[in-house]
């Protein structure tokens, strides 16, 4: 891991959870759900609800979605849904929510009726977005206004839109053939009907793609003036559509994320991460305090994963189309005594808990000594001196209150981010077999 940091491909692998899923197996014995939070602190939780359509899977997706589903299959799915609400709100009891999220796929998928049915059925455990930030993933195509105005009414204060390029010929290249004339409407839609906070997803290394087409898709964008802008690399994974091609652009990539970079700091937005951009015109969050390595996560739906301090649960992994549709197809044939039990995940000791914290504060904006002293009681330097080897590759400064990245260390986060996994979870990881 040492040589993949220093000299490697900066592309190794997106961390935005710790441990990865793939180090996920059955546990066994099965937990009772009610037993895994009796002892949680509840006050601050993360709330995700996964919904596993969408219009089309394009080629770089290894989410856990099935393209336009029958609508039997949409609605047995949210009655599978109501079910696990029902048994995840006697479990946990008394909650409050400070985080809210719907993603997938893709929720906009649902009609208006039904997201309008997810919201009341989700408002029964006490999650409400007009009480805490909530965040909706949309797509061009079903981005329509009747949909948005849902969310809208709701209170959702936060839209994502994937749009990933405003050329034509670079979206159909890797399967997602869209309009720009659809994406534009799409933008227009959310900005009329008044969200605070608009991101826009943008992917740099796509195939077929230039410095100039990578520019005129960043200028698109900026057009309406996003709160947030999200920069994702391409990555070529196995058993998606890119996967079987074998390619890879490394010299691409980061030239692209460099040029990318350069032209949203020049219109004065604020990188908070290598993927992360926010304008100074983005609202100043309002919600309930909550920190993302503390504060755990509750998960709904067969993709979604749940969070604990000592536990980390979820359903087995899949990736290649006819594997999701298996797995959603089981999930949603629970009975809903099943969701009474924990029987898929990872235990997390002391060390994986230490090691969460740091990976999510390093690659996020900085990890806070102070808090990571008063969680854990020591300081982190003295606890976990393999994190010298940042400093000496120049990817880590620290002072008395932080450990943050360099500009170069940001760049490579998706190098720095498996270096910080313990041999355990890469070994679990490396055993896991792709389906």
């Amino acid at each position: 891991m040492d040589e993949a940091l220093s000299h490697g491909s900066p592309y190794q692998a997106y961390v935005y959870g710790y441990p990865h899923k793939t180090a996920y197996r059955p546990l066994a014995p099965a937990r009772r759900l009610a037993e895994v939070w009796a002892d949680e602190p509840k006050s601050a939780l993360s709330l995700y609800v996964h919904v596993p359509f969408c219009e089309m899977r394009c080629g770089f997706c290894n989410l856990f979605t099935s393209p336009r589903p029958r609508e039997d299959r949409v609605e047995r799915y949210l009655a599978t849904l109501a079910r696990q609400i029902e048994r995840v709100g006697a479990a946990l009891g008394p909650v409050r929510f400070a985080r809210f999220a719907i993603g997938g796929g893709t929720p906009t998928w649902l009609s208006p009726h039904q997201l309008h049915a997810l919201f009341d059925r989700v408002a029964t455990l006490g999650a409400d977005p007009r009480h805490c930030p909530t965040s909706v993933e949309v797509s061009p195509e079903t981005a329509t206004h009747e949909r948005l105005a849902v969310l809208r009414a709701r209170g959702v204060d936060r839209v994502s839109i994937g749009v990933q390029s405003f050329v034509e010929s670079e979206s159909a290249a890797v399967a997602r053939p869209q309009a720009t004339t659809a994406v534009e409407g799409a933008l227009d839609a959310i900005r009329g009907l008044g969200f605070p906070t608009l991101n826009v997803d943008l992917m740099y290394g796509l195939p077929g793609q230039s410095p100039a087409t990578w520019e005129r898709s960043l200028r698109a964008a900026l057009r309406s003036s996003p709160e947030e802008l999200y920069l994702y690399p391409t990555y070529v994974r196995p058993l998606t559509g890119l996967g079987r091609r074998g390619e890879s652009w490394d010299d691409l990539r980061v030239s692209l994320y460099r040029q990318g970079r350069a032209l949203l700091l020049a219109e004065g937005y604020t990188q908070l991460s290598m993927r992360m951009f926010r304008a100074p015109h983005a609202p100043v969050g309002q919600g309930p305090a909550y920190c993302v390595q503390d504060d755990g996560m509750v998960g709904l739906g067969p993709g979604a994963r749940s969070y604990t301090r000592a536990l980390h649960y979820g359903t087995d992994y899949a990736v290649s189309a006819p594997a999701v549709r298996e797995a959603i197809e089981a999930w949603t044939s629970r009975e809903s005594d099943e969701f009474d039990w924990v029987d898929h995940g990872i235990a997390l000791d002391v060390d994986e808990q230490r090691r969460r914290w740091v990976a999510l504060g390093l690659l996020g904006d900085g990890l806070d000594r102070a808090a990571y002293a008063q969680r854990f009681g020591i300081d982190v330097l003295a606890e976990l001196p393999w994190l010298e080897r940042l400093f000496e590759l120049g990817l880590a400064t620290v002072d008395a209150h932080r450990v943050a990245l360099t500009e170069l260390g940001v760049e490579r986060s998706d190098a720095v981010g498996p270096f910080l996994f313990s041999a355990a979870v890469r070994a679990r990881m490396a055993s896991w077999e792709p389906r």
